[in-house]
């Protein structure tokens, strides 16, 4: 059976998350449903790269296929598109891969986008694309707090109570913080995330923007190892997966 690695663009608003959930419709379940109407009615599996959160988007999220037959790669995105209207869910690209391929497990990396629109004017474009933030936020100061938490750490206090993975320790590479205009723009770099580690980090850093928490505060949350210790969690959408290395 071919694999396919396919390149996904989303907004995830409408959905319950990437992952089939009996409680409402997944991005996996619809494009699944796009899969089997070309694939002679036979079901195939669509495994992400990464699981995201109902309401968080995707511009570069990876899955794998298997296939029934084999498709010349640009037919093959545009028929799993014909299938997905009007959900607003768009492969952008297939590519045949070898056998062993694997879109979570061959991963090397992950890059997470957070915008914030920090303006006192209610959004308009920008709505449910961005945390609106009223309060002035010093982006410095979240970017000079942020680098505490780059490098190995058990990241206990920023990740989910529910979370499943089977150790707290992570290696983040890169955790930047830039303004443009009211625009801030907060960009995570790592092998893999534990469950609302972005999210997490980037509502005690907003903490710091704001003044309710000094720079030097995120380090020692870190440190604590402790759930009580996070600032925050930031609403989904603002969270965007923006692309997967192998």
């Amino acid at each position: 059976m071919p694999r396919f690695a396919l390149t996904i663009e989303y907004d995830g608003a409408p959905f319950v998350g990437w992952q089939r959930q009996a409680n409402g419709v997944s991005v996996q379940q619809r494009l699944e449903e796009a899969v089997a109407a070309i694939n002679g009615g036979a079901r195939a599996v669509v495994h992400g790269a990464g699981r995201t959160d109902a309401g968080v988007h995707a511009l570069g999220q990876v899955a794998h296929i298997d296939l029934a037959r084999d498709w010349r790669a640009d037919r093959l995105r545009d028929a799993i598109n014909a299938y997905l209207k009007p959900d607003p869910i768009a492969v952008l690209e297939a590519r045949r891969v070898a056998d062993d391929f694997e879109a979570r497990f061959s991963a090397i990396r992950r890059h997470y986008l957070y915008v914030i629109d920090n303006r006192r004017a209610p959004l308009a474009l920008g709505l449910g694309r961005a945390w609106h933030v009223k309060r002035p936020l010093d982006a410095q100061a979240m970017h000079d707090a942020a680098q505490s938490l780059v490098g190995r750490h058990d990241f206990t206090t920023f990740r989910a109570a529910e979370c499943q993975a089977n150790s707290p320790l992570r290696t983040l590479e890169r955790l930047d913080v830039r303004r443009d205009g009211a625009r801030i723009e907060i960009v995570a770099s790592a092998r893999s995330f534990l469950h609302h580690q972005v999210r997490s980090m980037v509502g005690s850093l907003e903490h710091v923007g704001g003044g309710k928490w000094r720079v030097e505060d995120v380090a020692l949350a870190l440190h604590a190892k402790d759930r009580a210790r996070c600032g925050q969690v930031a609403p989904p959408h603002g969270l965007y997966l923006v692309a997967v290395d192998y």
